[in-house]
C-alpha cells in the first residue's frame, strides 16, 4: 500500500488534489483508516493517478476523465479511444475559433493604432514624500508580472495627474493599487511604466522622510533623492486602463485580523486548482465565506456549495503582507468577481485577486 504522500510524490498530483479526487469518486484510495482519516492505495493505482494527471493537463473534465478511468480499469480500450478522440475534437474546435477571434481581434488593433506615433515628449516633474512612495510601491511590487510574453505587465505604471500618483502593478490575475500625494505638476495625466528592477532600484532610495523627484522626461524616467539618483528608459507599452478594471459591485465587507487570518490561511485546509489559468499551473485554494455577520471562515472540502470565493492561497497571502497593516478589509462579491483587499484608513490603496473557477 502506498501512502496519500507517497502517491502524491509518484504521480505528480499534490495531496490536496488526491484528496479532491478522492472526494469526488475519481480516484478512491484503497482503504481509508477509520480513525486517522489516513489515506491507502493499492500499487496498482499509481498508474492510473499518472493517467489522471496527464488527462486533467490536457483539460479533459472531470466526468469524461471518470469514465476514461473506468474504461482503462476494465481494459476497454474502445470507449477509452472514443473519449480521448472526442475531446481532442473539442480542443481542436476550440482552437479554431480562438484564431479565428485573435485574427478579428488583431484587425481591429491595426486599425487603431498609429504606425507615425512620435516618441514620448512631455517633461513632468514632481515631488513625492519619501515615505508616502516606498509605502506605495511596497504595496504593489508583488503583483508585477514576470511573464516574458507579456511585457507591459512587467513593471510598475507611474500615473501622474494633478498633485496625485498612482502607483499600479498587474500580471493579470492579481492587481494593485496605491496613491500617494504630489506636489510640482498639476497638470494633465502622464504615465510612465518602470521596468521592475527600475522600480527596486528607485525604492532602495527612499530610506528616509523627505522627499524626492520624479521625473519623466521623454521616455527617461528618473527619480532623485538628494545626490542620488535611480534612472532608466519607461518601457515602450501601453499599460492596461486599470481604472476600468477596479469599477466592482459592492459586495459583503469583512474585516480580519490579519495575523489570525494569515494563522488560519496557513494552517486551514485547501483544495487544488481544477484549471490551468494561472500561469499555466495548478495551485493551492482557500475558499473564503463571508458571513452575514462580518466574519471569514476559510472552508474546507465538503462546504464547496458555501463558500463565497476561491483564491490562491500563496497570492492572498502575498497580498496581506503588502498591505503591511494588522487589520485589513475584505470585499467579497460573486464568486466569478475579483477578492478586493482594502485598507481601514483608505480607499485609495487597495489589491485585487482574481477568483479561480472550480470545476468538477
Amino acid at each position: 500500500m502506498r501512502s496519500i504522500g507517497e502517491m502524491a510524490r509518484d504521480s505528480g498530483l499534490s495531496v490536496s488534489a488526491l484528496r479532491f479526487y478522492d472526494g469526488a469518486g475519481v480516484l478512491v484510495p484503497a482503504w481509508v483508516d477509520p480513525v486517522s482519516g489516513y489515506r491507502w492505495y493499492d500499487p496498482g493505482q499509481l498508474e492510473e493517478s499518472r493517467l489522471l494527471a496527464r488527462l486533467r493537463r490536457t483539460g479533459m473534465p472531470l466526468p469524461d476523465i471518470r469514465l476514461v478511468l473506468a474504461g482503462w480499469s476494465a481494459a476497454d480500450t474502445d470507449l477509452v479511444r472514443q473519449l480521448l478522440q472526442a475531446h481532442l475534437r473539442r480542443l481542436e474546435q476550440g482552437l479554431s475559433e480562438a484564431r479565428g477571434e485573435f485574427s478579428t481581434i488583431r484587425a481591429l488593433l491595426e486599425r487603431r493604432e498609429n504606425p507615425m506615433t512620435a516618441p514620448h515628449s512631455t517633461t513632468v516633474r514632481s515631488t513625492v514624500p519619501a515615505s508616502e512612495l516606498a509605502a506605495a510601491l511596497d504595496a504593489v511590487r508583488f503583483a508585477a508580472s514576470t511573464d516574458p510574453e507579456l511585457p507591459m505587465l512587467g513593471g510598475v505604471l507611474f500615473d501622474l495627474e494633478g498633485d496625485e500618483l498612482r502607483v499600479v502593478a498587474t500580471d493579470r490575475y492579481r492587481m494593485a493599487v496605491a496613491r500617494t500625494g504630489t506636489a510640482g505638476h498639476g497638470g494633465p495625466r502622464v504615465q510612465a511604466v518602470v521596468a521592475s528592477p527600475l522600480a527596486d532600484a528607485m525604492r532602495a532610495l527612499l530610506s528616509d522622510d523627505s522627499s524626492v523627484q520624479l521625473t519623466v522626461d521623454g521616455d527617461r524616467v528618473a527619480l532623485e533623492a538628494g545626490d542620488r539618483q535611480a534612472a532608466g528608459q519607461r518601457l515602450d507599452h501601453d499599460f492596461p486602463d486599470y481604472r476600468r478594471l477596479v469599477r466592482l459591485p459592492a459586495g459583503r465587507r469583512a474585516v480580519v485580523d490579519v495575523p489570525a487570518f494569515r494563522r488560519a490561511l496557513e494552517n486551514g485546509p485547501v483544495r487544488a486548482s481544477e484549471t490551468r489559468e494561472q500561469d499555466g499551473a495548478s495551485c493551492d485554494l482557500s475558499l473564503l465565506q463571508v458571513a452575514a455577520d462580518g466574519g471569514v471562515t476559510v472552508c474546507g472540502d465538503g462546504t464547496d456549495d458555501r463558500y463565497d470565493v476561491a483564491v490562491n492561497r500563496e497570492f492572498l497571502l502575498h497580498a496581506l503582507a503588502a498591505a503591511a497593516r494588522d487589520r485589513l478589509i475584505l470585499e467579497v462579491g460573486a464568486p466569478t468577481a475579483p477578492l478586493a483587499i482594502r485598507r481601514t484608513d483608505t480607499e485609495d490603496t487597495f489589491s485585487l485577486l482574481m477568483p479561480v473557477r472550480l470545476d468538477g
